[in-house]
């Protein structure tokens, strides 16, 4: 008789280490018991995978997820595609739609009932706030189920991406706090970047090197400053949402040694790509904000990987279309990539040539991101009692190819023809296989709408 719904077998990773021959027990989409052993003390049950020794990971949360920054052409049908099959169980998504702000409980619900309909893997959403109408939505977003909130210290868009000043940004916080969640914000100072700006102009600069020139180091770390200095005077957690300097990490532990709840995230493609290597060749698609910087700032943020500095890593995943992406003038492409499909295999890959454990992927990918969000009680765990959210990896090299799985809203990549040495070879949310290491099998609908629980101040 069988004692469970499915057995996975393999190397089990978690925060703590790996196992050999381990196994996760599932019952009822939940795990119901993790253990070791050859295969008499393998429990019972209805479906068993042996995957040998591959590693068996908690599902990823991506926390930094654009599925509507290009209106319906991506949209949750396609992210929640591309994320299944990149071994991501859960997205964390934006509040800046293309043309609505999600800043208020009615629109934030209204994107949920949305994308219930479409998504294949669950899903968690931020709101913000919109600076015309002030920080007095904040207490019933946080009770409809916003998961986080997303300010911006930078102006890129009046409309869909606006500027908080710092006055608005104090006031944003002291309200966050209330609710027991995180303020997340976007790192970059407008007045320094807009300076910049004019001098790269001014020089007549175009080609790869504009970017970069006109968001100099200090554009982040003023800003990064500014986050924490209102997080240590409101008492609300503060959260950077993507640095690319080891300097921001460096700033986020001495907050910490302060007592402030700082924490700092860093994008895959900070890890993975630098300025000298990457984008001189891509050019506009390389193009991201903050900028992807020098050789020695991206390993400075292994360093400090390493030491448990970075608190999460994300995608900012946006799939602009190619011809958005193309232009020689560096200033005229728009910022932001895909990822989601290749996040999960790039860091393994990163971990491993680098001797670093893997312990390191199951805190950043899952861990973290699950408690940073206020979703742990559900979420980011190989534990008894999770969701039966659960990703294989296994060596499976291959020149990476955007356009070849059919997975992505768009064919092209940041990535295209690197060497990607492990892959997902399935995927499972809520003890259901979503993905099988060639095709997604979750169904639009099957990802559910993932709310926080919070400790709401009196």
């Amino acid at each position: 008789m069988a004692d469970f719904d499915k057995v996975v077998r393999g190397t089990i990773v978690t925060e703590d280490g790996a196992t050999e021959g381990g196994y996760v027990a599932i019952q009822d989409g939940k795990i119901a018991r993790i253990g070791q052993g050859p295969a008499p003390a393998v429990p019972a049950a209805r479906e068993s995978e042996d995957f040998g020794n591959a590693f068996i990971l908690p599902g990823a949360i991506d926390p930094q997820v654009h599925s509507r920054s290009q209106g319906k052409e991506e949209d949750f049908l396609w992210s929640t595609r591309a994320a299944a099959a990149g071994g991501v169980t859960t997205i964390i998504d934006m509040p800046y739609d293309q043309g609505v702000l999600i800043a208020t409980p009615e629109l934030l619900r209204e994107k949920a009932a949305e994308a219930s309909e479409q998504a294949r893997v669950d899903f968690a959403l931020y709101g913000t706030i919109n600076p015309r109408d002030g920080v007095g939505q904040i207490a019933a977003l946080a009770e409809a189920g916003a998961t986080a909130f997303k300010f911006s210290t930078f102006e890129t868009h009046p409309e869909r991406f606006p500027r908080i000043t710092t006055p608005m940004l104090r006031d944003a916080f002291a309200e966050v706090a209330k609710t027991g969640l995180a303020a997340s914000v976007h790192n970059e100072n407008q007045e320094v970047i807009d300076a910049a700006m004019k001098a790269v102009q001014a020089a007549g600069i175009t080609d790869y090197r504009a970017h970069t020139a006109s968001r100099p180091p200090i554009s982040e770390t003023l800003a990064i400053a500014e986050v924490y200095e209102i997080a240590q005077e409101t008492g609300c957690s503060g959260h950077i949402v993507h640095c690319s300097l080891g300097r921001g990490y460096e700033m986020a532990e001495s907050y910490r040694a302060q007592g402030v709840d700082a924490t700092i995230e860093a994008c895959i493609h900070y890890l993975v790509c630098c300025e000298e290597d990457d984008v001189s060749r891509l050019v506009g698609k390389a193009k991201c904000n903050p900028p992807i910087r020098q050789r020695a700032e991206r390993e400075a943020l292994w360093k400090h990987l390493a030491r448990g500095n970075i608190s999460v890593i994300s995608t900012d995943h946006v799939s602009w279309k190619l011809e958005r992406k193309s232009s020689p003038n560096m200033l005229e492409n728009s910022s932001g990539m895909p990822g989601l499909e290749v996040m999960g295999s790039l860091l393994i890959d990163g971990l491993v040539e680098r001797g670093l454990p893997l312990s390191h992927a199951a805190k950043l990918l899952s861990g973290n991101a699950a408690r940073l969000f206020r979703i742990s009680h559900r979420k980011g765990q190989l534990a008894v009692g999770c969701d039966a959210d659960i990703v294989v990896y296994a060596e499976r090299p291959r020149l990476y190819d955007p356009a070849a799985s059919g997975h992505n809203a768009v064919s092209w990549s940041p990535y295209e023809g690197r060497l990607i040495r492990h892959a997902p070879v399935a995927t499972y949310l809520r003890g259901e296989m979503v993905f099988d290491g060639t095709e997604v099998l979750a169904e639009p609908g099957y990802g559910t709408w993932i709310k926080p629980v919070r400790a709401v101040a009196q």
